[in-house]
């Protein structure tokens, strides 16, 4: 086998058209073509090989040609992290800044009751590695819960309890206030499960009432991204993160005038989602 080959999901998710799950799921689905053939899961690519998805060529690129920048973006509960639902209802997606010839790859997933930092970036291999739980990167949750918590269910969380998917914990638990049965704390998490947060407080007898990622690794939700809204990232932040991935720092690419003028209108305007609008009435 040639040196030169690498996984077609991970030479896809490198050329911005999604996450390393999405193109695994798109080449399932019969979606994606090499050489005019149908791909199937496990097939290698060289540089010199064409790639469809959709029947739309993909311009293949080196790890050092890919434009790495990074969003941060302010997720309010209500809205799914998928680009498009069948339902018609909001997705995160509605609201970023659009691109030419690249697409937003979402790091890590929140479910659509939790709010907070959400991470994007137009770098597949970024992202990838950012999710990837050998990485063992912080999550920090702002948790507001329901019921009497006991000192004895905290260390319980922290030692480890057993889910339906396996052993899990939080790494830190801190107490942050609140009265009665509403009482808030952060909480550490070291991998993005499926509802994991909300799974582990379900195990101690305790309601999660409120949840707000407010932090990823070193990257902390702040003032600069009210709900609903999102900011690009400093040199110095998307460099510290790719140190996190084990990947070396890249230049981020400057904003051309168009580019500038588009993200400024994108950041302003909020894009209807074309199911929920109300239908005309018909005259009689």
């Amino acid at each position: 086998m040639s040196t030169t080959t690498e996984k077609l999901q991970k030479v896809l998710a490198r050329a911005g058209m999604g996450s390393r799950r999405e193109m695994e799921a798109a080449i399932a689905d019969g979606r994606v073509k090499v050489n005019g053939q149908v791909a199937t899961l496990g097939d290698r690519i060289e540089p010199r090989d064409k790639v469809a998805l959709d029947d739309r060529p993909v311009t293949l690129r080196a790890a050092e040609e890919v434009p790495r920048r990074v969003i941060m973006y302010n997720k309010p509960e209500g809205e799914l992290c998928t680009r498009k639902d069948p339902e018609g209802r909001r997705t995160v997606f509605d609201r970023l800044p659009r691109l030419k010839g690249e697409r937003w790859i979402a790091i890590g997933r929140l479910d659509i009751n939790t709010s907070g930092l959400l991470l994007f970036t137009t770098d597949g291999e970024l992202a990838n590695r950012l999710m990837h739980p050998s990485t063992q990167i912080e999550r920090e949750y702002a948790v507001r819960v329901m019921g009497d918590v006991q000192q004895s269910h905290v260390t319980a969380m922290a030692e480890g309890v057993m889910l339906d998917d396996g052993p899990a914990r939080f790494t830190d638990v801190q107490e942050f206030g609140g009265e009665g049965i509403n009482t808030w704390f952060h909480v550490v998490i070291m991998e993005g499960r499926n509802r994991e947060v909300r799974r582990l407080w379900e195990s101690q007898g305790l309601t999660v009432s409120r949840l707000k990622r407010v932090r990823y690794g070193n990257i902390f939700l702040d003032k600069r991204a009210k709900a609903s809204e999102w900011v690009e990232l400093s040199q110095e932040e998307i460099d510290d993160l790719a140190g996190m991935a084990g990947l070396p720092a890249r230049k981020v690419p400057e904003l051309t005038p168009d580019e500038k003028n588009r993200w400024s209108r994108d950041k302003h305007k909020r894009r209807p989602v074309q199911a929920m609008r109300k239908p005309k009435s018909r005259r009689q």
